[in-house]
């Protein structure tokens, strides 16, 4: 099972460094240089101590609070029931305090910019971040990147600031030592140190466009957010996931790649709200076994094109349905997933060149890197009418909302973007990125039309909408 380290009820304070582990290890090799195995006494008894020191600084403890109303009982309009049992409501607060605690990296000292898990502060109102040292700083949610689990905060008035720089994630080799550095269980500033045990692993399940980097470093929860680093001190990935059947680490945990973290970094810098990446314009499916034999390639490895949206990146490109394609500026990418990362990563103004399988022969595609365009205003409308739909925010669809919520693009109609919690389309089950395509028979367009039909009183309401490629129609009463 796929687990988030983050929350807990009760939050700790951050306590002092809880030191580092001495084990195996060679001197740093130079970039380029051959890794090597620990050969005599003196390299076993060497210590990551000096690392921890130069990073501990950085790594960050990431406290989030949220002030929830509970529903007044209505017995306490009367004076008479406020007389005998107070305001409180029989001794049951009328708000409640939900809190999350996670770990954060400072990768900006001159900016004050401190990356952590979107899902770490996600609902969040009220952001601190504390410091090794037991001091605590107010921070403000710069942005939030669902798509990657990401979030940039920015500290207010914080001094004498220390930095880990990023590294590029292309250097990282499986089997290179890296170190774990977080407040796990709330207890306090922790390193633990390991390998890295794979990369590119996509198959995850914690958001998208993302080829997590696995590691054998203890990662509990609490962990989220914090930094997985190098032998060089530098971010390799911000820890996110673990699998585990009880909660606790068994050895398997997962971190976002550098390269993920500099594009949301360098977004949330520019003062962007969202974070901007290349569109492609193009549906993919991972390619199956018997067609990679039909193909006559000796391993299921690439992405096949399954449609491509009219005047978008990929058609203007070139590129035809059932194109196969193996990689992106040269390196291999075996499904869409890592496809996506791959792609998502490059820097919009540019081109990327694809190697695509066509007709049995490898030819280079050369594709626009240009964001997505706002091709009409979303008029982001919250829906409060009575009615199945209540609590829903919803758009108008374009291809720039459809990158933001990870739905096919090309797709016309009336897209869902937001769903209240605890509302009445939450509890009917309407999801995130959901397609309305029409109401009680009549197709939806925008979002005003949809907004002024609710208005209207029912008896009951048929909800046709689209949700990942299948047209689904339900009857709810009015």
């Amino acid at each position: 099972m796929i687990q988030r380290p983050s929350s807990f009820r009760k939050i700790l304070a951050a306590t002092a460094l809880a030191g580092a582990l001495t084990v195996a290890a060679a001197p740093w090799p130079a970039l380029g240089q051959a890794r090597q195995v620990p050969e005599t006494r003196e390299q076993m008894t060497l210590s990551f101590a000096p690392l921890v020191k130069q990073t501990a600084a950085a790594v960050v403890n990431v406290y989030g609070a949220r002030v929830e109303k509970r529903p007044q009982n209505p017995f306490m309009d009367d004076p008479f029931f406020r007389r005998f049992f107070g305001d409180g409501g029989f001794g049951v607060p009328r708000e409640r305090v939900q809190r999350s605690l996670g770990s954060g990296v400072i990768v900006d000292a001159a900016g004050g910019l401190v990356v952590t898990n979107n899902h770490v502060i996600e609902n969040m109102s009220e952001v601190k971040v504390a410091f090794a040292d037991k001091r605590e700083v107010e921070a403000t949610i710069l942005l939030r990147d669902p798509r990657t689990d990401l979030a940039v905060l920015k500290l207010a008035d914080a001094k004498n600031l220390t930095a880990i720089a990023l590294a590029d994630t292309d250097e990282l080799q499986v089997g290179d030592i890296v170190l774990a550095m977080g407040n796990p269980f709330g207890v306090g500033q922790t390193v633990t140190q390991g390998i890295v045990s794979a990369l590119a692993r996509t198959q995850i399940g914690v958001g998208d466009a993302q080829s997590f980097i696995q590691t054998d470093a203890a990662i509990n929860p609490g962990n989220s957010g914090g930094a997985l680093i190098d032998m060089k001190g530098r971010v390799v990935g911000i820890n996110t996931a673990i699998y585990s059947r009880s909660g606790g680490s068994v050895g398997i945990g997962f971190a976002i790649p550098s390269a993920m973290v500099r594009l949301v970094v360098d977004s949330a810098r520019a003062g962007a709200k969202t974070v901007r990446r290349p569109w492609f314009g193009a549906r993919l499916q991972a390619l199956t076994a018997d067609v990679a034999d039909g193909l006559g390639l000796d391993r299921p490895a690439g992405s096949v094109v399954a449609s491509v949206v009219d005047k978008g990146p990929a058609e203007q490109a070139g590129l035809r349905r059932s194109d196969v394609i193996l990689s992106v500026d040269g390196v291999a990418t075996d499904d869409p997933e890592s496809f996506g990362y791959r792609y998502a990563t490059r820097p919009i103004g540019g081109t990327t060149v694809l190697t695509v399988l066509r007709a049995g022969k490898r030819i280079p595609v050369s594709v626009k890197l240009v964001a997505a365009p706002e091709s009409r205003p979303r008029d982001l409308i919250k829906l409060t009418s009575r009615s199945p739909l209540a609590g829903l925010t919803v758009g108008n669809m374009s291809p720039a909302l459809a990158e933001e919520l990870s739905v096919e693009t090309g797709s016309e109609g009336v897209v869902v973007s937001e769903v209240e919690e605890g509302s009445t389309a939450a509890n009917v089950g309407f999801q995130k990125g959901d397609l309305i395509k029409a109401l009680n028979g009549e197709p939806m367009t925008n979002s005003r039309e949809v907004e002024a039909m609710l208005k209207e009183r029912r008896r009951a309401w048929e909800v046709t909408i689209t949700r990942n490629g299948q047209t689904i129609t339900s009857v709810f009463p009015g």
